[in-house]
């Protein structure tokens, strides 16, 4: 074992520690076989079992290979495929069987098993990896996908990741998606986790392939100019016995007081304290973006780490946001194109302010106050929204506070909560209608974009991950209507430069009308120093003809997108012809223009500035 790498571990400092523990092939004096090293500090005893002893009572005993705890030894013979367990003779007196906490691979549940794992690959990716970046003045918009359900094979199960790669590709591209989100794909016993409750941090879960058939799919992507994250889970683990928890009989891995260590999930809480856990997890996640070759990780239930339990009455968890702190600094420092999320429902400040200036270090965050007040609004009756006017424009009050990423994730289409389109207020028309509204503020607002599978169908059934995309949505003409503005919308989105540039500066949005509460509209622009956008939004049943709007510039107004043409399946009252914008101040700017916004209709203008002359 080299010294540096076992001192970083103990130090909590480790990015590498999937090096030094786990399931290595390797060849030892000239004989090949499988070097196994774990961390247990106060086992009696520990064994190796597996395929290759015929997990036999009289296993391979592991030895000291330090006085703080890691064991280690080599199985001549054993190789890539073979099936293995720690047997620990644990210090409460338990022997039991356990997987390895660094396993690259593990057996399909039910069975728990390690497997001792090849994962070479011969990437193709040079070109992408060496200009990829966190998209600050790009577009970013992130399809969230659970692999399991995207799309089933053609005997009703689960694809496998090579075997998806091609279709799912194709469709990003196709709906102008920058960047596909993965649901957690380490190791999980439990289906309806959703990986959420991990057993195997460096364990690429079994149920969609091997290790090479998912660095395909990376690669793919890659190739395709599509960005790839993944779901990083810092906070909890599974209590199974065959996994993390009591590992040698004691915690290693969870806090030693039940009520720190109990989580409301029914797992058990990291002990982020603890130097080695420390380095456990930083090394976990900086394994899936080193060996995967993904670009960037949303880490879950932040709120759960800055505070204890997630509990702001609780306090802070001061050792848990030291790691935070430690975690986004290195992971930065060796990887600074990769993207770092917070999905965090706290109000805590400075999420995504750099560490060295007193912050969290994340790059993004995921803003679901945003999320639950705009859902809120359009629940409501539009007779009563003119009471509810702030949940739109509140956003705007504090959206500079932090760089925010606007989320319609999989946690607002399951469990009773109603899909996207169905918590909508109003008949199935009106639903559609405002659909298309809802979708129009969602991508002009600033902010990156992320949409869980499914919304761009507009779904009226809850997610179940045990059932694919109700695809067959699209032979409706209604859904097919919408699919075809959202490919619209988010083509606009990714090709308009105001819509993306300088997207957390003040210098790229301007309320036009944030006050209008009694017709409910709302009016705003993008801007950039080529166009302005002009975005009018109409909550209410109304049609507004010829309405009064100011605007920033003189010239011509060019309607480019209206939620109401008869191609998305609306009443087809648009703006045809340019506007021509008048000297005559109006919401205190200088120009006027006049529009006809169509009731529960979105309608986007353009213009462009002339250059100035030198």
């Amino acid at each position: 074992m080299k010294k540096k790498s076992v001192e970083a571990f103990y130090q909590g400092h480790s990015l590498r520690a999937y090096e030094l523990f786990g399931a290595h092939p390797c060849v030892e004096k000239g004989i090949k076989g499988v070097r196994f090293t774990t961390f247990a500090p106060k086992a009696n005893k520990i064994q190796v079992i597996g395929s290759f002893n015929d997990w036999s009572c009289e296993g391979h005993y592991m030895k000291k290979a330090d006085q703080n705890g890691i064991w280690s030894c080599f199985v001549e013979g054993a190789k890539v495929g073979d099936v293995y367990k720690y047997r620990i003779d644990q210090c409460s007196g338990r022997i039991v069987d356990k997987m390895d906490p660094y396993a690259f691979y593990s057996e399909l549940r039910p069975n728990t098993a390690s497997v001792v794992a090849d994962l070479s690959m011969k990437w193709s990716d040079e070109k992408w990896m060496a200009s990829r970046s966190i998209h600050l003045d790009q577009p970013v918009n992130i399809y969230e996908v659970h692999m399991g359900s995207w799309k089933h094979n053609e005997e009703g199960g689960w694809p496998t990741y090579r075997s998806i790669a091609k279709e799912l590709i194709a469709y990003v591209k196709d709906h102008h998606f920058t960047h596909i989100e993965l649901m957690p794909l380490n190791e999980h016993p439990f289906d309806g986790s959703w990986g959420y409750q991990c057993s195997g941090y460096f364990s690429v879960t079994s149920r969609y392939g091997s290790a090479q058939d998912l660095m395909y799919l990376v690669n793919a992507c890659h190739k395709a100019g599509i960005g790839v994250i993944m779901d990083y889970v810092p906070v909890h683990f599974v209590r199974d016995d065959f996994s993390l928890a009591r590992y040698d009989g004691s915690c290693v891995y969870e806090y030693e007081k039940d009520e720190d260590s109990y989580s409301q999930w029914g797992t058990s809480n990291f002990d982020l304290w603890k130097e080695t856990v420390r380095s456990f997890l930083m090394s976990a996640a900086a394994f899936w973006i080193d060996r995967y070759h993904f670009d960037g990780l949303r880490m879950d239930a932040i709120s759960n780490l800055i505070f204890w339990h997630g509990n702001k009455d609780r306090g802070e968890n001061q050792g848990a946001l030291d790691f935070i702190k430690r975690l986004n600094y290195h992971l930065h420092e060796a990887y600074p194109g990769v993207m770092l999320i917070a999905e965090d429902s706290s109000d805590y400040p400075n999420v995504t302010k750099s560490t060295l200036d007193g912050g969290l270090g994340f790059d993004y965050k995921w803003d679901l106050g945003w999320m639950n007040d705009t859902l809120k609004y359009f629940e409501k009756d539009p007779v009563y929204r003119k009471w509810h006017h702030n949940q739109i424009t509140f956003s705007m009050a504090y959206f500079y506070s932090e760089r925010f990423i606007l989320p319609f994730s999989h946690d607002e289409v399951v469990h009773g909560k109603k899909t996207i389109i169905d918590k909508l207020w109003g008949s199935y028309e009106q639903k559609f209608q405002q659909l298309r509204t809802l979708y129009t503020y969602m991508f002009t607002h600033p902010g990156k974009k992320l949409n869980f599978m499914g919304n761009e169908l507009a779904m009226f059934r809850e997610w179940d991950e045990a059932k694919e995309n109700d695809w067959f949505m699209l032979t409706y003409p209604a859904h097919d209507s919408f699919n075809r503005y959202f490919k619209e919308l988010t083509k606009l989105y990714t090709s308009k430069k105001p819509l993306y540039e300088n997207d957390y500066s003040w210098d790229s949005f301007k309320w036009i009308d944030a006050d209008n509460a009694d017709q409910n509209l709302f009016s705003y622009i993008r801007k950039s120093d080529t166009s302005d956008l002009v975005v009018i939004l109409n909550m209410s049943p109304n049609l507004y003809e010829k309405h009064k709007f100011g605007v920033e510039q003189n010239g011509t107004y060019k309607e480019i997108l209206n939620s109401e043409q008869d191609i998305y399946g609306g009443c087809n009252i648009t703006n045809p012809d340019k506007i021509k914008a008048v000297k005559e101040e109006c919401n205190f700017l200088p120009y006027t223009i006049e529009v006809t916004v169509p009731p529960f209709g979105a309608v986007i203008l353009e213009t462009r500035k002339r250059s100035k002359k030198k």
